[in-house]
């Protein structure tokens, strides 16, 4: 299972930085927008990476990728973000071969997400998939690979419990809002943004605080609109955000703006206020904690709160990793089925050399030589000597690519490797 390196020495890599280790403050440096993703794939196919996958959200940003140096993925992160390599070394992880792939399983299924079973970073981990294959970026290998961690998630989600009850960020905003604001179903509500996080905790404001005067607004009104359709809301232009935003009791800020978009002085605030800041980078200005009766809270905060359905959860982490140690052992003979295959080829054509310049040689010593029989024959011992050596390099204890460098070295052939 080392083996996992496809050729001309590169080897497949995850780099990136999550919540594990870095704050929000770090992870909104590295935070990359659709034009900054797009700047990483096209600076990839300029410098030789030929297959690769860009994931950020707002608890990680991810590069999967295959080159001969982690250091040529961790060079496009920073140079199309905020972030340094200094603050990357300090907060990021490096993986490598099986762990690269052990790492995409789990956060792929959940295990690694910041409320444990929350499956929205699937959806982008397609995103990013898409993109790539758009761009001729991902090779066989990635698209097997992502879909057999689209498999394994569909399967924990419909197999096991992990993902079972109301818990996610999205709640747990609702959840904050329900304990904190009192007679929350009469208050002015805001929602600024229409992020995937916000959207979502719309939905669930809607449904659990029987408001029926939640206001929205985005910089593209359009898009409110389309929202607001669907969960009944008020539609406001972006022009009166600073009015809006000092009638309100709760401000929930959901945008994908890379620098703060609330700061103190847009607010003039008179009563208690609960702004619930759900973007990374963060979109509310430190200075708004300077301002009296106003409560900032942000994702990461939200994240820590723990209930009993989270704990219930806990629980259902074994099965939800046997189902993905199945799925990823499917993968990983695939793959070195794949890397193999063109030696047991190239084995198979020396062997059938060897068996017409036999045949050519008998046929002209032997009279009656019977070349129909004598075909059938060498054709199934060919057959089950390459069997023998495809079932060597299909056992978990084979080292691929050491037995691969022995079949050639004995048998004289040197096969091409599939990227």
């Amino acid at each position: 299972m080392d083996n996992v390196i496809a050729h001309r020495h590169l080897y497949f890599y995850a780099v990136g930085l999550s919540y594990r280790k870095a704050d929000a403050v770090t992870r909104g440096k590295f935070s990359l927008d659709a034009p900054a993703k797009t700047a990483i794939l096209r600076q990839a196919a300029t410098e030789g990476i030929e297959n690769i996958i860009v994931v950020s959200t707002c608890n990680r940003t991810e590069i999967y990728g295959f080159a001969q140096h982690p250091f040529q993925l961790i060079k496009l992160l920073c140079d199309n973000s905020r972030g340094s390599v200094e603050e990357f070394q300090r907060a990021a992880f490096v993986y490598k071969n099986k762990e690269a792939i052990a790492h995409i399983f789990k956060v792929g299924t959940g295990l690694d997400s910041q409320i444990l079973g929350d499956f929205e970073i699937i959806s982008q981990i397609k995103l990013g998939f898409a993109e790539s294959k758009k761009a001729g970026l991902a090779n066989a290998f990635l698209e097997r690979l992502i879909n057999c961690v689209i498999q394994a998630s569909k399967r924990i989600k419909n197999e096991t419990e992990l993902s079972s009850g109301a818990t996610s960020v999205s709640f747990a905003s609702v959840q904050y809002i329900l304990n904190n604001v009192p007679a929350v179903q009469d208050k002015n509500i805001l929602l600024f943004g229409t992020g995937k996080i916000g959207r979502n905790t719309c939905e669930n404001l809607v449904k659990h605080t029987k408001n029926n005067h939640i206001v929205l607004i985005n910089r593209t009104k359009e898009r409110a609109e389309k929202i607001a359709g669907k969960f009944n809301l008020i539609v406001k232009d972006y022009d009166l955000l600073p009015l809006e935003a000092t009638k309100c009791d709760v401000l929930v800020v959901a945008t994908g703006a890379q620098e703060p978009t609330i700061d103190k002085d847009i607010l003039v605030v008179n009563k208690p206020l609960l702004i619930l800041d759900l973007s990374v980078p963060k979109n509310v200005h430190d200075n708004v904690k300077e301002l009296p009766n106003v409560t900032v809270v942000h994702l990461d905060d939200l994240s820590k709160i723990t209930d009993s359905t989270l704990e219930n959860r806990k629980k259902h982490i074994p099965a939800a990793e046997a189902i993905i140690e199945e799925v990823k052992t499917e993968f990983i003979n695939w793959m070195n089925a794949r890397k193999f295959a063109p030696t047991i080829n190239a084995l198979k054509h020396k062997l059938n050399n060897i068996k017409d310049t036999e045949l050519n040689f008998q046929r002209k010593k032997i009279s009656n030589f019977d070349e129909e029989q004598a075909e059938i024959i060498s054709r199934r011992i060919i057959h089950k000597i390459t069997t023998h050596f495809a079932n060597h390099l299909k056992d978990n204890d084979t080292v691929v690519d050491e037995s691969i460098e022995w079949i050639e070295k004995v048998f004289g052939i040197e096969a091409t490797q599939n990227e």
